[in-house]
Protein backbone atom coordinates (compact mmCIF):
# COMPACT_ATOMS: atom_id res chain seq x y z
CA UNK A 1 0.00 0.00 0.00
CA UNK A 2 1.47 3.73 -0.52
CA UNK A 3 2.67 4.80 1.93
CA UNK A 4 0.42 7.84 2.30
CA UNK A 5 -3.38 7.85 2.23
CA UNK A 6 -4.08 8.77 -1.55
CA UNK A 7 -5.90 12.43 -1.99
CA UNK A 8 -9.09 10.48 -3.39
CA UNK A 9 -9.78 9.16 0.20
CA UNK A 10 -12.52 11.27 1.98
CA UNK A 11 -10.87 12.16 5.68
CA UNK A 12 -11.39 10.12 8.67
CA UNK A 13 -12.84 12.09 11.55
CA UNK A 14 -10.07 13.85 13.99
CA UNK A 15 -8.61 11.79 16.71
CA UNK A 16 -8.14 8.68 14.66
CA UNK A 17 -5.30 7.03 13.46
CA UNK A 18 -4.00 4.65 11.12
CA UNK A 19 -1.52 1.86 10.35
CA UNK A 20 -0.77 -1.30 8.56
CA UNK A 21 -1.86 -4.46 10.94
CA UNK A 22 0.61 -6.80 12.15
CA UNK A 23 0.15 -10.77 13.18
CA UNK A 24 -0.06 -9.36 16.93
CA UNK A 25 -3.27 -7.34 16.27
CA UNK A 26 -5.12 -10.94 15.28
CA UNK A 27 -7.18 -11.26 18.45
CA UNK A 28 -7.94 -7.26 17.95
CA UNK A 29 -9.35 -7.99 14.70
CA UNK A 30 -11.37 -11.18 16.19
CA UNK A 31 -12.78 -8.73 18.79
CA UNK A 32 -14.17 -5.87 16.00
CA UNK A 33 -15.22 -8.61 13.92
CA UNK A 34 -17.01 -10.17 16.22
CA UNK A 35 -18.99 -7.20 17.99
CA UNK A 36 -19.73 -6.32 13.89
CA UNK A 37 -21.26 -10.22 13.69
CA UNK A 38 -23.40 -9.85 17.35
CA UNK A 39 -25.15 -6.38 15.96
CA UNK A 40 -25.52 -7.63 12.24
CA UNK A 41 -26.70 -11.53 13.02
CA UNK A 42 -27.16 -11.79 16.60
CA UNK A 43 -24.22 -14.40 16.46
CA UNK A 44 -20.58 -14.52 16.50
CA UNK A 45 -19.88 -16.75 13.45
CA UNK A 46 -15.88 -15.57 13.27
CA UNK A 47 -13.14 -17.28 15.21
CA UNK A 48 -9.41 -16.02 15.92
CA UNK A 49 -8.37 -19.03 14.28
CA UNK A 50 -9.96 -17.96 10.94
CA UNK A 51 -7.92 -14.68 10.92
CA UNK A 52 -4.10 -16.22 12.05
CA UNK A 53 -4.54 -19.06 9.00
CA UNK A 54 -5.70 -16.67 6.86
CA UNK A 55 -2.78 -14.22 7.78
CA UNK A 56 -0.30 -17.55 7.82
CA UNK A 57 -0.14 -17.60 4.28
CA UNK A 58 3.25 -17.27 2.44
CA UNK A 59 1.93 -15.03 -0.38
CA UNK A 60 -0.38 -12.39 1.73
CA UNK A 61 1.63 -9.41 2.80
CA UNK A 62 -0.24 -8.34 5.80
CA UNK A 63 1.57 -4.88 5.76
CA UNK A 64 1.38 -3.84 2.28
CA UNK A 65 -2.32 -4.94 2.04
CA UNK A 66 -4.19 -4.11 5.67
CA UNK A 67 -4.81 -1.07 7.52
CA UNK A 68 -6.57 -0.63 11.38
CA UNK A 69 -8.19 2.24 12.50
CA UNK A 70 -7.24 3.40 16.11
CA UNK A 71 -9.27 5.42 18.63
CA UNK A 72 -6.32 5.66 21.44
CA UNK A 73 -5.68 1.61 22.09
CA UNK A 74 -8.69 0.06 20.58
CA UNK A 75 -8.67 -1.26 17.41
CA UNK A 76 -12.54 0.34 15.31
CA UNK A 77 -12.19 -0.43 12.25
CA UNK A 78 -10.01 -2.25 9.73
CA UNK A 79 -9.63 -3.67 5.88
CA UNK A 80 -7.28 -5.84 4.27
CA UNK A 81 -7.28 -7.32 0.57
CA UNK A 82 -6.42 -10.66 -0.11
CA UNK A 83 -5.21 -12.45 -3.42
CA UNK A 84 -6.19 -10.04 -6.38
CA UNK A 85 -9.75 -9.52 -5.25
CA UNK A 86 -10.89 -11.20 -1.73
CA UNK A 87 -11.25 -7.46 0.72
CA UNK A 88 -12.59 -7.84 4.79
CA UNK A 89 -13.73 -5.21 6.34
CA UNK A 90 -15.33 -4.50 9.65
CA UNK A 91 -16.37 -1.13 11.46
CA UNK A 92 -17.04 -1.06 15.26
CA UNK A 93 -20.60 -0.54 15.80
CA UNK A 94 -20.39 1.98 18.41
CA UNK A 95 -18.25 3.90 15.68
CA UNK A 96 -20.67 3.67 12.87
CA UNK A 97 -22.21 6.70 10.77
CA UNK A 98 -19.12 8.55 10.98
CA UNK A 99 -17.54 8.23 7.69
CA UNK A 100 -15.18 5.11 8.65
CA UNK A 101 -16.53 2.52 6.28
CA UNK A 102 -16.53 5.07 3.27
CA UNK A 103 -12.96 5.60 3.88
CA UNK A 104 -12.24 1.55 4.33
CA UNK A 105 -14.33 1.39 0.86
CA UNK A 106 -12.11 3.97 -0.73
CA UNK A 107 -8.38 3.16 0.50
CA UNK A 108 -9.41 -0.54 -0.80
CA UNK A 109 -10.65 0.84 -4.40
CA UNK A 110 -7.06 2.56 -4.44
CA UNK A 111 -5.13 -0.29 -3.20
CA UNK A 112 -6.45 -2.75 -5.62
CA UNK A 113 -5.97 -0.41 -8.21
CA UNK A 114 -2.36 0.51 -7.23
CA UNK A 115 -2.44 -3.96 -7.29
CA UNK A 116 -3.61 -3.62 -10.90
CA UNK A 117 -6.85 -6.00 -9.69
CA UNK A 118 -9.77 -5.93 -11.78
CA UNK A 119 -12.43 -5.72 -8.94
CA UNK A 120 -12.70 -6.12 -5.55
CA UNK A 121 -15.48 -7.45 -3.91
CA UNK A 122 -16.06 -8.27 0.16
CA UNK A 123 -19.05 -10.49 1.66
CA UNK A 124 -21.89 -8.58 4.10
CA UNK A 125 -24.59 -10.06 5.55
CA UNK A 126 -27.59 -8.76 3.53
CA UNK A 127 -29.69 -5.79 4.55
CA UNK A 128 -26.54 -4.82 6.85
CA UNK A 129 -25.46 -1.23 7.23
CA UNK A 130 -22.65 -2.76 5.56
CA UNK A 131 -24.46 -4.05 2.44
CA UNK A 132 -26.29 -0.94 2.06
CA UNK A 133 -23.65 1.48 2.39
CA UNK A 134 -21.92 -0.80 -0.43
CA UNK A 135 -24.47 -0.59 -2.25
CA UNK A 136 -24.56 3.02 -1.95
CA UNK A 137 -20.96 3.02 -3.32
CA UNK A 138 -21.86 1.25 -6.21
CA UNK A 139 -20.83 -1.83 -5.11
CA UNK A 140 -23.00 -5.12 -6.74
CA UNK A 141 -24.28 -7.90 -5.50
CA UNK A 142 -21.35 -10.62 -6.86
CA UNK A 143 -23.02 -13.67 -6.16
CA UNK A 144 -25.45 -14.44 -2.64
CA UNK A 145 -24.31 -17.12 -0.07
CA UNK A 146 -25.85 -19.09 2.95
CA UNK A 147 -24.83 -20.36 6.20
CA UNK A 148 -26.79 -23.67 6.68
CA UNK A 149 -26.88 -25.78 10.22
CA UNK A 150 -27.69 -28.82 10.53
CA UNK A 151 -30.37 -29.17 13.82
CA UNK A 152 -29.34 -30.08 17.36
CA UNK A 153 -29.98 -33.94 17.01
CA UNK A 154 -30.33 -33.85 13.66
CA UNK A 155 -28.37 -36.84 11.69
CA UNK A 156 -27.43 -36.98 7.79
CA UNK A 157 -28.82 -40.12 5.69
CA UNK A 158 -26.24 -42.35 5.13
CA UNK A 159 -25.31 -42.39 1.89
CA UNK A 160 -23.47 -46.06 0.94
CA UNK A 161 -20.24 -46.01 -0.85
CA UNK A 162 -19.52 -47.75 -4.19
CA UNK A 163 -17.42 -50.60 -4.15
CA UNK A 164 -13.97 -50.51 -3.07
CA UNK A 165 -14.56 -47.12 -2.15
CA UNK A 166 -13.41 -45.66 1.12
CA UNK A 167 -13.78 -42.24 3.31
CA UNK A 168 -11.15 -41.78 6.15
CA UNK A 169 -8.69 -39.09 7.66
CA UNK A 170 -6.08 -38.05 4.93
CA UNK A 171 -2.45 -39.12 4.98
CA UNK A 172 0.38 -36.66 5.21
CA UNK A 173 1.59 -38.00 1.62
CA UNK A 174 -1.70 -37.43 0.53
CA UNK A 175 -2.34 -33.65 1.24
CA UNK A 176 -1.07 -32.36 -2.06
CA UNK A 177 -3.90 -34.57 -3.93
CA UNK A 178 -6.29 -33.71 -1.42
CA UNK A 179 -5.33 -30.26 -2.18
CA UNK A 180 -5.95 -30.34 -6.08
CA UNK A 181 -9.11 -32.08 -5.79
CA UNK A 182 -10.40 -28.30 -3.85
CA UNK A 183 -9.08 -26.40 -6.19
CA UNK A 184 -9.56 -28.04 -9.72
CA UNK A 185 -13.46 -28.14 -7.93
CA UNK A 186 -13.59 -24.87 -6.69
CA UNK A 187 -12.10 -23.28 -9.98
CA UNK A 188 -14.71 -24.16 -12.19
CA UNK A 189 -16.94 -21.84 -10.78
CA UNK A 190 -14.84 -19.35 -8.76
CA UNK A 191 -12.55 -16.76 -10.70
CA UNK A 192 -9.29 -16.44 -9.25
CA UNK A 193 -5.74 -17.53 -8.81
CA UNK A 194 -5.37 -20.87 -8.20
CA UNK A 195 -4.03 -21.41 -4.78
CA UNK A 196 -0.51 -22.37 -4.15
CA UNK A 197 -0.03 -25.21 -1.84
CA UNK A 198 2.25 -23.66 0.24
CA UNK A 199 -0.93 -21.31 1.57
CA UNK A 200 -3.19 -24.39 1.57
CA UNK A 201 -0.75 -26.06 3.94
CA UNK A 202 -0.01 -23.01 6.23
CA UNK A 203 -3.91 -22.36 6.58
CA UNK A 204 -4.82 -25.76 7.34
CA UNK A 205 -2.52 -27.77 9.42
CA UNK A 206 -0.64 -24.26 10.38
CA UNK A 207 -4.33 -23.21 11.77
CA UNK A 208 -4.33 -22.87 15.39
CA UNK A 209 -6.24 -25.93 16.53
CA UNK A 210 -5.52 -28.42 13.54
CA UNK A 211 -5.82 -32.32 14.41
CA UNK A 212 -4.97 -34.45 11.31
CA UNK A 213 -8.59 -36.08 11.14
CA UNK A 214 -9.60 -32.81 10.20
CA UNK A 215 -8.86 -32.99 6.61
CA UNK A 216 -10.98 -36.37 5.12
CA UNK A 217 -10.61 -38.13 1.96
CA UNK A 218 -12.55 -40.19 -0.05
CA UNK A 219 -10.80 -42.63 -2.42
CA UNK A 220 -11.59 -44.82 -4.95
CA UNK A 221 -10.98 -48.69 -5.30
CA UNK A 222 -6.67 -47.99 -6.81
CA UNK A 223 -6.50 -45.34 -3.79
CA UNK A 224 -6.90 -42.18 -5.82
CA UNK A 225 -8.13 -39.13 -3.33
CA UNK A 226 -11.41 -37.92 -5.50
CA UNK A 227 -13.03 -36.19 -2.50
CA UNK A 228 -12.11 -33.92 0.08
CA UNK A 229 -13.50 -32.67 3.45
CA UNK A 230 -11.97 -29.96 5.54
CA UNK A 231 -13.92 -29.67 8.86
CA UNK A 232 -13.05 -27.82 11.69
CA UNK A 233 -14.27 -27.86 15.28
CA UNK A 234 -15.57 -24.41 16.94
CA UNK A 235 -13.29 -22.69 19.37
CA UNK A 236 -16.29 -23.55 22.08
CA UNK A 237 -16.32 -27.21 20.83
CA UNK A 238 -19.92 -27.33 20.10
CA UNK A 239 -19.98 -26.74 16.41
CA UNK A 240 -18.67 -28.98 13.40
CA UNK A 241 -18.39 -27.25 10.47
CA UNK A 242 -17.23 -28.50 6.76
CA UNK A 243 -15.20 -25.21 6.18
CA UNK A 244 -14.39 -26.69 2.27
CA UNK A 245 -16.08 -29.76 0.43
CA UNK A 246 -15.30 -31.03 -3.24
CA UNK A 247 -15.23 -34.48 -5.52
CA UNK A 248 -13.20 -34.86 -8.34
CA UNK A 249 -15.96 -34.14 -11.41
CA UNK A 250 -15.24 -37.53 -13.01
CA UNK A 251 -16.58 -39.09 -9.66
CA UNK A 252 -19.75 -37.10 -9.19
CA UNK A 253 -23.23 -38.20 -8.70
CA UNK A 254 -22.19 -41.45 -7.16
CA UNK A 255 -22.70 -40.63 -3.27
CA UNK A 256 -19.66 -39.38 -2.36
CA UNK A 257 -20.11 -35.87 -1.00
CA UNK A 258 -23.00 -37.17 1.03
CA UNK A 259 -20.85 -39.49 2.38
CA UNK A 260 -18.14 -37.03 3.20
CA UNK A 261 -20.78 -35.35 5.35
CA UNK A 262 -21.95 -37.92 7.12
CA UNK A 263 -18.11 -38.82 7.96
CA UNK A 264 -17.49 -34.91 8.61
CA UNK A 265 -20.35 -34.64 10.80
CA UNK A 266 -20.08 -37.98 12.76
CA UNK A 267 -16.45 -37.29 13.79
CA UNK A 268 -16.69 -34.00 14.98
CA UNK A 269 -19.55 -35.54 16.95
CA UNK A 270 -17.03 -37.71 18.27
CA UNK A 271 -14.95 -34.67 19.30
CA UNK A 272 -17.97 -33.55 20.85
CA UNK A 273 -20.20 -31.26 18.99
CA UNK A 274 -23.61 -31.25 18.55
CA UNK A 275 -24.35 -29.18 16.04
CA UNK A 276 -22.68 -28.86 12.72
CA UNK A 277 -22.29 -26.27 9.73
CA UNK A 278 -21.31 -25.04 6.06
CA UNK A 279 -21.75 -22.37 3.88
CA UNK A 280 -22.35 -22.35 0.21
CA UNK A 281 -23.19 -19.77 -2.45
CA UNK A 282 -24.72 -19.75 -5.46
CA UNK A 283 -22.20 -19.92 -7.59
CA UNK A 284 -22.18 -23.65 -6.95
CA UNK A 285 -25.71 -25.01 -7.21
CA UNK A 286 -25.07 -26.95 -4.37
CA UNK A 287 -27.85 -25.39 -1.75
CA UNK A 288 -30.57 -27.70 -2.80
CA UNK A 289 -28.15 -30.79 -1.68
CA UNK A 290 -27.66 -29.28 1.65
CA UNK A 291 -31.58 -28.52 2.00
CA UNK A 292 -32.02 -32.57 1.01
CA UNK A 293 -30.11 -33.54 3.96
CA UNK A 294 -32.16 -31.10 6.25
CA UNK A 295 -29.78 -28.49 6.70
CA UNK A 296 -31.44 -25.00 7.27
CA UNK A 297 -30.15 -21.45 6.56
CA UNK A 298 -29.64 -19.46 9.46
CA UNK A 299 -28.24 -16.56 7.70
CA UNK A 300 -27.65 -14.97 4.16
CA UNK A 301 -24.62 -13.09 2.83
CA UNK A 302 -24.04 -11.53 -0.28
CA UNK A 303 -20.44 -10.83 -1.95
CA UNK A 304 -20.54 -6.92 -3.40
CA UNK A 305 -18.07 -6.46 -5.85
CA UNK A 306 -17.14 -2.94 -7.76
CA UNK A 307 -15.14 -2.69 -11.41
CA UNK A 308 -12.02 -0.57 -11.33
CA UNK A 309 -10.53 0.23 -14.25
CA UNK A 310 -6.73 0.39 -14.15
CA UNK A 311 -5.23 3.82 -15.39
CA UNK A 312 -2.31 2.83 -17.87
CA UNK A 313 0.36 4.57 -15.01
CA UNK A 314 -0.61 1.90 -12.48
CA UNK A 315 -0.61 -0.58 -15.37
CA UNK A 316 3.42 -0.26 -16.50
Amino acid sequence: MPDAVPDSVPPLPPGLTTRPLQKSDAHAVFVLMAAQEQEDIGEVAIEEADIVSDWAKPSHDLGARSVGVWDGDTLVAYAELMGADRADTSVLPSHRGRGIGTWLAHWLEDLGRSLGSPVIGMPVPQGSPGDRLLEALGFHVRWTSWVLKLPEGASIPERDLPAGYTVRTAEPGELRAAHDVLEDAFLEWSVRERESFEDFEAATTGRPGFEPWNIRVALDPDGAVVGVSLVLVSDNGSTGYVDRLAVRRDQRNRGLAQALLVDSFARAREHGTSTAELSTDSRTGALPLYERVGMVAESVWVNRGLELTTTTENAL
